[in-house]
């Protein structure tokens, strides 16, 4: 299994930004997946999670109306578009699924949002 995070970067409040995991070496349609971050300090934190039907769910309050998750099956890849980012966002976001029993992670992606 590996998954790999790109899309993150430095960018000001109020800014955009849309991440990518692309994943391997599982059945990609038939996984659950979701994003986690974890900001400087703090422990690891549920973004979001996507259904292999393509429901979301499980946003957190503080990220609700902001953020999106989706899914391309083809493309075994999944996206978490980030709108109106603020400061407390900083973090490093990580891909993960639960495949042959364990837990999945990629590397994670840095997202800092400052001005």
């Amino acid at each position: 299994v590996q998954l790999v995070e790109s899309g993150g970067g430095l960018v000001q409040p109020g800014e955009s930004l849309r991440l990518s995991c692309v994943a391997s070496g599982f059945t990609f349609s038939n996984s659950i997946m979701r994003w986690y971050r974890q900001a400087p300090g703090k422990g690891r934190e549920l973004v979001s999670m996507i259904t292999i039907l393509g429901e979301p769910a499980n946003y957190p309050h503080s990220v609700k109306g902001r953020f999106t998750i989706s899914r391309d099956n083809a493309k075994n890849t999944v996206y978490l578009q980030m709108n109106s980012l603020k400061p407390e966002d900083t973090a490093v976001y990580y891909c993960n699924t639960w495949w042959d029993s364990r837990d999945h992670w990629g590397q994670g992606t840095q997202v800092t949002v400052s001005s």
